[in-house]
This record gives structure tokens, C-alpha cells and sequence, in this order.
């Protein structure tokens, strides 16, 4: 098959852009499989097995240190990240810290819900520890903000999925129990709520742009129910990221549709959003470019065949080239 020239000159461009970061930074590891173009199944167990060994798969462990991952695989380049994010009746609160390649990003978002504002930061500076996040242990210490939170136990939902020409992991858990205290200048609160943990590595492909929602309510029984729902990355029709958790238990749903304020379900269950703040972020490194859109809301409808008496979450629209 021939290949279009633009084609030729993005893998001239990736090529140049390898040499130049690996001169830098140096080789940070083995690669996933001595041979080039290996199978895919035994890519998938070597991916799982740097990245979430089977000694951490019972209760709450942390995965090895993704940067354990070679710096690219098949021309593209890895990423990871991990956000954590609390819904409560006062406040929800979210902090990540990501790195795509050799490049590293942290922040942060708050709002009150009460008064409707919100405060945010993010953090370019390599090293920076402005967000910590050591386990179920959740740390922020940035301008306006502190915030020291635990993430109790639930059940997670762990895959690798197919990223264009290499592979993608991630780990999601909603719906624990999140408690600790967040502080702004003239105003403390001591926070319970519940809360989403998302940690993710591989190596995405160099256009990946992806529609995300996670959140966490109650049915009218009582019954509690969270989720994670995205169209656009880790969705393959089958052994994708999408969650629904009905009284802790979490079974994968159809794929999804994301239109506007909307999520549309399979069997015509709908998820509908109202938010109460809005983040946005964009970045520009030529090569590396992302636009961000981050909001944290309400949410009504239904999912898994239950409706939503209430329902508290974050709505996200992520377009990168990286």
C-alpha cells in the first residue's frame, strides 16, 4: 500500500523528535519485547506486567513506575497520567499529574458549591510537588490551596486496549469512600464524599482525541451507583474501560455516545448533564498540542436499568497531538 507524503513526513518528524528526546533524557528502560513487531497478545502481557505486575491485582497497590515503558514504541511516543477526583455536597475537587513523553504537567480544580467559585492551577516545572499522589494518600499544596484526602477501597476495572500501532493501559476505580480536609484562604472544610481514581500509561497514538465522564450517585432505592464512561479512547466495542457500578459490583456497558450535554447509552438510557464550573487548558509545543475542556456538574438519567435519584461527576473533552 503506498503511503501518503504527509504520512512520510509525520514519521520523519517522529523520527527526528526520538533522536532528539532520547539524547536528552537517555534510554529510560528495556523495551516491552526485544523483537520488532511482536505479537500483539504477548505485547498486552508484557505492557500488564511493567506496568501492573500480579502481585498488586488483590486490594489497593500502586502499578510499577511506568517509566519502566520505553520512551517510544512504534514511533509513538508514552504518556501517563493519574487523576483523582472527590463529589461531595460542598465541594468536588480534582488533581492529576501527567507526563507525555519527557514533558511533565500537573493541576488542580476546586469549587465550592455552595457560592460557585473556583479556584485552579497548573504546574509546568518538572519535580514539581504541588500535587502528590502516593497511593490511596492525595496531597495538594498550591497557590490558595491546601488539601490532604484519603481514597478508601472499591472494586477496579483494569484493561489494555489497542492504541493504533502499539497499546494502552489503564485502571479505573469509582465510587469510594474519599474523606479529608481541603483549605482556602479564610475558609476550611472537613470533606466525606466519594471519589474517582483513573491511572493510565501506554503509548496513545499520535492523534487521540477522547469524551469522558465519570461520577458517582444513588438510585432511588438507595442503592449507590458510579461510572466511567468515554468514547474515543480505550473504547473497543468489547474489554474497553466503560464501567457502570450498581451497589459496588461493576459490569461493562455497550458503547457509548457523547452529544453535547448529553451521553447516550444503549437500549436508549440517557445520561444528562447540568454544570456548575468550567477548566479549560491549552498547551502548544509544536509537536505536542492539547486543548482541554474540564467541568464538574450534576447529572440525571439512567444507566445499568437504574435511574439516577442524584448524581455528581466531571465531564471532559480532550484533543491531543502528541
Amino acid at each position: 500500500m503506498r503511503r501518503r507524503d504527509g504520512e512520510h513526513g509525520e514519521d520523519r518528524r517522529a523520527d527526528e523528535v526520538e533522536r532528539q528526546v532520547e539524547a536528552r533524557v537517555g534510554a529510560h528502560a528495556v523495551e516491552l519485547d526485544g523483537r520488532e513487531g511482536g505479537e500483539d497478545q504477548q505485547r498486552a502481557d508484557d505492557l500488564d506486567h511493567l506496568v501492573h505486575p500480579p502481585s498488586l491485582l488483590s486490594g489497593y497497590g500502586r502499578p510499577v513506575d511506568p517509566a519502566s515503558l520505553p520512551l517510544f514504541d512504534h514511533g509513538q511516543l508514552r504518556k501517563r497520567w493519574r487523576y483523582v477526583g472527590l463529589f461531595a455536597e460542598e465541594l468536588m475537587l480534582c488533581a492529576a499529574r501527567a507526563e507525555v513523553g519527557p514533558l511533565t504537567q500537573s493541576f488542580w480544580v476546586l469549587l465550592d458549591r455552595q457560592s460557585g467559585q473556583q479556584w485552579n492551577h497548573t504546574a509546568l516545572l518538572p519535580g514539581s510537588k504541588e500535587v502528590t499522589l502516593d497511593g490511596p494518600h492525595w496531597e495538594i499544596d498550591g497557590p490558595g490551596l491546601r488539601a490532604s484526602l484519603r481514597l478508601g477501597e472499591c472494586e477496579a476495572i483494569e484493561v489494555t486496549c489497542p492504541s493504533d500501532r502499539s497499546l494502552a493501559w489503564t485502571r479505573k476505580r469509582v465510587g469510594m469512600p474519599v474523606e479529608g480536609t481541603v483549605e482556602v484562604p479564610g475558609r476550611r472544610w472537613q470533606v466525606s464524599g466519594r471519589g474517582v481514581d483513573d491511572e493510565s500509561a501506554g503509548h496513545h497514538k499520535r492523534e487521540t482525541s477522547w469524551r469522558w465522564s465519570a461520577g458517582v450517585g444513588a438510585a432511588a432505592d438507595g442503592r449507590p451507583l458510579a461510572w466511567n464512561l468515554v468514547e474515543g479512547i480505550n473504547d473497543p466495542p468489547s474489554g474497553s474501560e466503560r464501567a457502570v457500578w450498581i451497589d459496588g459490583s461493576p459490569t461493562e456497558p455497550a458503547p457509548v455516545r457523547f452529544a453535547g450535554e448529553e451521553i447516550a447509552l444503549d437500549g436508549g438510557e440517557t445520561l444528562r448533564f447540568a454544570g456548575e464550573s468550567e477548566h479549560t487548558h491549552d498547551d502548544n509545543y509544536l509537536l505536542i498540542r492539547s486543548r482541554y475542556r474540564h467541568r464538574f456538574g450534576r447529572f440525571s438519567g439512567s444507566l445499568g436499568g437504574v435511574e439516577l435519584a442524584s448524581g455528581l461527576g466531571v465531564m471532559e473533552e480532550h484533543d491531543a497531538r502528541w
